[in-house]
Protein backbone atom coordinates (compact mmCIF):
# COMPACT_ATOMS: atom_id res chain seq x y z
CA UNK A 1 0.00 0.00 0.00
CA UNK A 2 3.16 2.26 0.38
CA UNK A 3 2.89 2.93 3.71
CA UNK A 4 2.21 0.85 7.21
CA UNK A 5 -0.54 0.45 9.24
CA UNK A 6 1.07 -1.32 11.98
CA UNK A 7 4.62 -0.68 14.34
CA UNK A 8 6.15 -3.07 16.30
CA UNK A 9 6.97 -1.71 19.84
CA UNK A 10 8.63 -4.38 22.27
CA UNK A 11 7.30 -7.13 20.18
CA UNK A 12 3.83 -6.20 19.81
CA UNK A 13 1.87 -4.70 17.03
CA UNK A 14 0.79 -0.85 17.78
CA UNK A 15 -1.86 0.13 14.64
CA UNK A 16 -1.17 3.60 13.60
CA UNK A 17 -4.05 6.24 13.07
CA UNK A 18 -3.94 5.06 9.58
CA UNK A 19 -5.18 1.63 10.42
CA UNK A 20 -7.51 2.46 12.31
CA UNK A 21 -9.33 4.70 10.03
CA UNK A 22 -8.72 2.05 7.24
CA UNK A 23 -10.33 -0.42 10.12
CA UNK A 24 -13.39 1.93 10.00
CA UNK A 25 -14.18 1.77 5.97
CA UNK A 26 -13.18 -1.85 5.89
CA UNK A 27 -15.81 -2.64 8.29
CA UNK A 28 -18.29 -0.25 6.66
CA UNK A 29 -17.53 -2.18 3.33
CA UNK A 30 -17.70 -5.28 4.90
CA UNK A 31 -21.19 -4.29 6.76
CA UNK A 32 -22.42 -3.35 2.72
CA UNK A 33 -21.58 -6.72 1.50
CA UNK A 34 -23.29 -8.46 3.73
CA UNK A 35 -26.20 -6.42 3.50
CA UNK A 36 -26.12 -6.62 -0.68
CA UNK A 37 -26.08 -10.15 0.40
CA UNK A 38 -28.83 -10.42 2.65
CA UNK A 39 -30.91 -8.34 0.19
CA UNK A 40 -30.20 -10.83 -3.02
CA UNK A 41 -31.30 -13.54 -0.85
CA UNK A 42 -34.55 -11.57 -0.04
CA UNK A 43 -35.29 -11.05 -3.85
CA UNK A 44 -34.85 -14.64 -4.66
CA UNK A 45 -37.34 -15.45 -2.05
CA UNK A 46 -39.47 -13.15 -3.10
CA UNK A 47 -39.18 -11.73 0.43
CA UNK A 48 -37.58 -7.60 -0.86
CA UNK A 49 -39.02 -6.22 -4.19
CA UNK A 50 -42.38 -3.88 -4.94
CA UNK A 51 -45.26 -5.52 -7.15
CA UNK A 52 -47.69 -3.25 -9.02
CA UNK A 53 -51.12 -4.56 -9.67
CA UNK A 54 -54.22 -3.05 -11.31
CA UNK A 55 -57.58 -4.90 -11.75
CA UNK A 56 -61.42 -4.22 -12.12
CA UNK A 57 -63.58 -3.03 -9.52
CA UNK A 58 -65.46 -6.41 -8.78
CA UNK A 59 -62.26 -8.28 -8.34
CA UNK A 60 -60.63 -5.61 -6.25
CA UNK A 61 -63.49 -5.86 -3.37
CA UNK A 62 -62.68 -9.04 -1.67
CA UNK A 63 -60.43 -11.55 -4.13
CA UNK A 64 -57.60 -9.31 -5.03
CA UNK A 65 -57.24 -8.61 -1.81
CA UNK A 66 -57.09 -11.70 -0.43
CA UNK A 67 -54.69 -13.27 -3.35
CA UNK A 68 -52.40 -10.41 -2.68
CA UNK A 69 -52.60 -11.13 1.89
CA UNK A 70 -52.20 -14.65 0.64
CA UNK A 71 -48.95 -13.77 -0.97
CA UNK A 72 -47.28 -10.85 1.59
CA UNK A 73 -48.18 -12.51 5.01
CA UNK A 74 -44.65 -13.95 5.06
CA UNK A 75 -42.98 -11.06 3.38
CA UNK A 76 -42.83 -7.95 6.13
CA UNK A 77 -40.66 -6.09 3.43
CA UNK A 78 -42.53 -6.64 -0.21
CA UNK A 79 -44.11 -3.51 -1.30
CA UNK A 80 -47.38 -3.96 -3.35
CA UNK A 81 -49.52 -1.20 -5.15
CA UNK A 82 -52.85 -2.38 -6.18
CA UNK A 83 -54.82 0.09 -8.58
CA UNK A 84 -58.65 -0.40 -9.45
CA UNK A 85 -59.55 0.49 -13.40
CA UNK A 86 -61.86 -0.53 -16.08
CA UNK A 87 -60.86 -3.28 -18.43
CA UNK A 88 -60.01 -1.37 -20.89
CA UNK A 89 -57.81 0.58 -19.17
CA UNK A 90 -56.28 -2.03 -17.40
CA UNK A 91 -55.08 -3.40 -20.42
CA UNK A 92 -53.98 -0.49 -21.71
CA UNK A 93 -51.85 0.36 -18.41
CA UNK A 94 -50.32 -3.01 -18.69
CA UNK A 95 -49.52 -3.08 -22.52
CA UNK A 96 -47.76 0.14 -21.67
CA UNK A 97 -45.98 -1.31 -18.68
CA UNK A 98 -47.26 0.94 -16.07
CA UNK A 99 -47.81 -2.38 -13.78
CA UNK A 100 -46.18 -5.65 -13.41
CA UNK A 101 -49.68 -7.67 -13.69
CA UNK A 102 -53.20 -7.09 -14.48
CA UNK A 103 -56.71 -8.67 -13.88
CA UNK A 104 -59.91 -7.99 -16.79
CA UNK A 105 -62.79 -8.77 -18.33
CA UNK A 106 -62.04 -9.94 -21.85
CA UNK A 107 -62.38 -9.20 -24.69
CA UNK A 108 -58.46 -8.19 -24.90
CA UNK A 109 -57.82 -5.96 -27.98
CA UNK A 110 -54.95 -8.25 -29.51
CA UNK A 111 -51.89 -6.57 -29.55
CA UNK A 112 -48.10 -7.65 -29.44
CA UNK A 113 -47.24 -6.03 -26.09
CA UNK A 114 -49.60 -8.23 -23.94
CA UNK A 115 -49.05 -11.67 -22.88
CA UNK A 116 -52.58 -13.46 -21.82
CA UNK A 117 -54.14 -16.38 -20.07
CA UNK A 118 -57.65 -16.22 -19.79
CA UNK A 119 -60.18 -18.34 -17.53
CA UNK A 120 -63.78 -18.98 -18.13
CA UNK A 121 -65.67 -18.06 -14.69
CA UNK A 122 -69.19 -20.11 -14.53
CA UNK A 123 -72.21 -18.07 -13.46
CA UNK A 124 -74.13 -18.79 -11.08
CA UNK A 125 -78.17 -18.05 -10.04
CA UNK A 126 -78.42 -15.56 -7.05
CA UNK A 127 -81.68 -16.04 -5.11
CA UNK A 128 -83.02 -14.65 -1.91
CA UNK A 129 -82.47 -16.88 0.58
CA UNK A 130 -85.70 -17.76 1.31
CA UNK A 131 -86.50 -18.55 -2.03
CA UNK A 132 -88.10 -21.81 -2.57
CA UNK A 133 -85.46 -22.35 -5.70
CA UNK A 134 -82.53 -22.27 -3.33
CA UNK A 135 -83.66 -26.13 -2.54
CA UNK A 136 -83.08 -27.04 -6.41
CA UNK A 137 -79.74 -28.71 -6.96
CA UNK A 138 -78.72 -26.10 -9.88
CA UNK A 139 -81.12 -23.59 -11.53
CA UNK A 140 -82.50 -23.29 -15.74
CA UNK A 141 -84.59 -20.85 -17.60
CA UNK A 142 -87.89 -22.82 -16.94
CA UNK A 143 -87.30 -22.73 -13.05
CA UNK A 144 -87.29 -18.84 -13.52
CA UNK A 145 -90.20 -18.26 -15.51
CA UNK A 146 -92.54 -15.36 -14.18
CA UNK A 147 -89.52 -14.14 -11.70
CA UNK A 148 -87.59 -10.69 -12.39
CA UNK A 149 -84.47 -10.92 -13.34
CA UNK A 150 -81.51 -7.96 -12.64
CA UNK A 151 -78.90 -8.55 -15.44
CA UNK A 152 -76.48 -6.19 -16.34
CA UNK A 153 -76.51 -3.60 -19.40
CA UNK A 154 -77.92 -5.17 -22.81
CA UNK A 155 -74.10 -4.69 -24.52
CA UNK A 156 -72.61 -7.14 -21.87
CA UNK A 157 -72.03 -10.55 -22.76
CA UNK A 158 -73.50 -12.61 -19.84
CA UNK A 159 -76.62 -10.58 -20.77
CA UNK A 160 -76.99 -11.62 -24.33
CA UNK A 161 -76.02 -15.35 -23.25
CA UNK A 162 -78.74 -15.05 -20.30
CA UNK A 163 -81.08 -14.22 -22.56
CA UNK A 164 -80.45 -16.61 -25.42
CA UNK A 165 -80.62 -19.57 -22.86
CA UNK A 166 -84.02 -17.90 -22.00
CA UNK A 167 -84.84 -17.79 -25.60
CA UNK A 168 -83.48 -21.19 -26.41
CA UNK A 169 -85.80 -23.02 -23.72
CA UNK A 170 -89.01 -21.01 -25.22
CA UNK A 171 -89.26 -18.81 -21.57
CA UNK A 172 -90.20 -15.26 -21.71
CA UNK A 173 -87.43 -13.16 -19.28
CA UNK A 174 -88.60 -10.82 -17.16
CA UNK A 175 -86.16 -8.33 -16.79
CA UNK A 176 -87.02 -5.53 -14.58
CA UNK A 177 -83.23 -4.13 -13.36
CA UNK A 178 -80.44 -3.52 -15.79
CA UNK A 179 -77.54 -2.82 -13.50
CA UNK A 180 -73.42 -1.75 -14.18
CA UNK A 181 -72.39 -4.35 -12.21
CA UNK A 182 -72.92 -7.73 -10.59
CA UNK A 183 -72.55 -6.60 -6.89
CA UNK A 184 -75.93 -4.24 -7.49
CA UNK A 185 -78.09 -6.68 -8.93
CA UNK A 186 -76.82 -9.08 -5.47
CA UNK A 187 -78.27 -6.11 -3.40
CA UNK A 188 -81.63 -6.00 -5.51
CA UNK A 189 -81.72 -10.38 -4.79
CA UNK A 190 -80.58 -9.52 -1.24
CA UNK A 191 -84.43 -7.15 -0.82
CA UNK A 192 -86.20 -10.05 -2.23
CA UNK A 193 -87.01 -8.20 -5.32
CA UNK A 194 -85.33 -10.61 -8.10
CA UNK A 195 -83.09 -12.74 -9.41
CA UNK A 196 -80.31 -12.49 -10.58
CA UNK A 197 -76.50 -14.57 -13.04
CA UNK A 198 -73.17 -13.41 -11.24
CA UNK A 199 -69.80 -14.19 -11.74
CA UNK A 200 -68.15 -16.20 -9.12
CA UNK A 201 -65.45 -13.66 -7.93
CA UNK A 202 -68.24 -11.15 -7.07
CA UNK A 203 -70.26 -13.78 -5.59
CA UNK A 204 -67.38 -15.10 -3.45
CA UNK A 205 -67.35 -11.34 -2.59
CA UNK A 206 -70.85 -10.77 -1.41
CA UNK A 207 -70.76 -14.61 0.81
CA UNK A 208 -68.25 -13.65 2.35
CA UNK A 209 -68.87 -9.60 3.26
CA UNK A 210 -72.29 -9.68 3.67
CA UNK A 211 -74.06 -13.25 4.75
CA UNK A 212 -76.61 -15.23 4.14
CA UNK A 213 -79.44 -12.82 2.30
CA UNK A 214 -78.44 -14.18 -0.72
CA UNK A 215 -77.54 -18.39 -1.78
CA UNK A 216 -76.44 -18.89 -4.98
CA UNK A 217 -76.58 -22.10 -6.94
CA UNK A 218 -75.29 -23.45 -10.76
CA UNK A 219 -76.91 -22.47 -13.63
CA UNK A 220 -77.73 -24.75 -16.27
CA UNK A 221 -76.96 -23.69 -19.29
CA UNK A 222 -73.27 -22.44 -17.92
CA UNK A 223 -73.08 -18.68 -18.67
CA UNK A 224 -69.54 -17.80 -18.41
CA UNK A 225 -67.52 -14.43 -17.72
CA UNK A 226 -63.67 -14.88 -19.25
CA UNK A 227 -61.32 -13.61 -17.31
CA UNK A 228 -57.83 -12.49 -18.43
CA UNK A 229 -54.38 -12.44 -16.74
CA UNK A 230 -52.74 -9.62 -18.59
CA UNK A 231 -48.46 -9.49 -18.44
CA UNK A 232 -46.07 -6.82 -20.62
CA UNK A 233 -44.68 -8.88 -23.42
CA UNK A 234 -41.29 -6.79 -23.60
CA UNK A 235 -40.28 -6.48 -19.67
CA UNK A 236 -39.31 -9.79 -18.56
CA UNK A 237 -41.02 -10.39 -14.77
CA UNK A 238 -39.19 -9.92 -11.87
CA UNK A 239 -39.00 -12.87 -9.58
CA UNK A 240 -42.07 -11.36 -6.94
CA UNK A 241 -44.16 -10.65 -10.45
CA UNK A 242 -43.96 -14.07 -11.93
CA UNK A 243 -44.15 -16.04 -8.37
CA UNK A 244 -47.43 -13.80 -7.89
CA UNK A 245 -48.66 -14.54 -11.07
CA UNK A 246 -48.88 -18.51 -10.48
CA UNK A 247 -50.55 -17.28 -7.59
CA UNK A 248 -53.33 -15.63 -8.71
CA UNK A 249 -53.90 -17.79 -11.81
CA UNK A 250 -53.81 -20.95 -8.71
CA UNK A 251 -56.56 -18.69 -6.98
CA UNK A 252 -58.65 -18.41 -10.00
CA UNK A 253 -58.60 -21.57 -10.85
CA UNK A 254 -59.64 -23.30 -7.46
CA UNK A 255 -62.25 -20.19 -8.02
CA UNK A 256 -63.53 -22.24 -11.05
CA UNK A 257 -63.63 -25.57 -8.95
CA UNK A 258 -65.46 -24.07 -6.52
CA UNK A 259 -68.29 -22.66 -8.06
CA UNK A 260 -68.58 -25.21 -10.86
Amino acid sequence: MGFRLFERDRGRLVPRPEAHYFYEEADYILGRLAQTALTMRQIGNFEEGQLRIVCTPATSIYFMPKVVAQFVRDRPRLKVSLMTRSSKVVEESVASQQYDIGLAEAPITPRGTLDTCAFAMPCACALPAGSPLAQKEFISPPDLAGHPLALLFSEHRTCRDMLTAFEEAGVLPIQRFETLTFAAGLQLVAEGLCVSICDPVTAASYHVLNGAKVVFRPFRPKIELPLVVLTPTYRPPSLVAEAFGKELKGALSDLIKDWH
